[in-house]
């Protein structure tokens, strides 16, 4: 069954060119040329992943990531010309899973868009279906956590991180590494943004987190996952 992707951006010209390159690569394309139209589109057909434009018409990009990610765990891909890495970051912190920064090359974006769509499908095909933490519950093949009873929305990229880190739990990871293994090896971003995944992952499943119970930093290493009910660091 082909994979549809929503292409967001006012750019007809951007968007006849990453639609041709997407439709090379046999996935069904939807185009909306501003966010309130994208809007709409996502809410009816929910795509297997969104293309989207920093700079919209009638809705803003990032309060349109702002507003698809309380609703789905839909990947999101953020096409920006901003290449600051505060405001990448900023883009990241409104549950974007990835970002490419314009101007890029469309071979570019179609293999962000695989390697995103691939990590999805992959956790969803590990042979143990559960990773739990006391009341931390990841659920491998519905793609959903779960704290206290109670589903908790993370995007793609937080879930594959969580249950990268649940697995081998107490292991510190390099930030270096928990990109190699969630990103891929290919990958050129910023290593900050396992930082700003990370911190939203705390605001979710973290009663405090300034003093978190599951995802610890380990200072000039990276981050581990600690099952103990006790508070680390930040």
């Amino acid at each position: 069954m082909k994979r549809t992707i929503l292409v967001v951006d006012d750019d007809e010209k951007l968007v006849d060119v990453i639609r041709l390159y997407l439709q090379r690569e046999a996935y069904q394309v939807l185009i909306a040329y501003d966010g309130l139209s994208a809007l709409s589109l996502a809410r009816q057909q929910h795509p297997d992943l969104i293309i989207l434009d920093w700079l919209l018409p009638h809705l803003d990009g990032l309060d349109l990531c702002r507003i698809l990610r309380a609703e789905t765990s839909v990947p999101i891909i953020l096409l920006t010309a901003r290449s600051t890495e505060e405001d990448t970051l900023l883009g990241l912190n409104q549950g974007a899973d990835d970002y490419v920064t314009k101007p890029f090359r469309p071979r570019e974006l179609v293999a962000r868009v695989q390697a995103v769509l691939h990590r999805t499908a992959h956790e969803k095909e590990k042979t143990s279906p559960q990773l739990h933490a006391g009341e931390l519950v990841l659920d491998l093949l519905a793609h959903e956590a779960w704290l206290q009873g109670r589903r908790v929305t993370l995007t793609p990229t937080e879930f594959t991180l969580m249950a990268t880190l649940m697995r081998e739990p107490g292991r510190a990871f390099r930030r270096e590494e928990l990109v190699r293994l969630v990103f891929g090896s290919s990958y050129e971003g910023l290593e900050r943004t396992i930082d700003v995944h990370l911190m939203n992952v705390r605001k979710k499943i973290e009663s405090h987190p300034e003093t978190p119970q599951y995802v610890h930093t380990v200072y000039g290493v990276g981050y581990k996952f600690q099952q103990e009910n006790r508070h680390g660091s930040v």
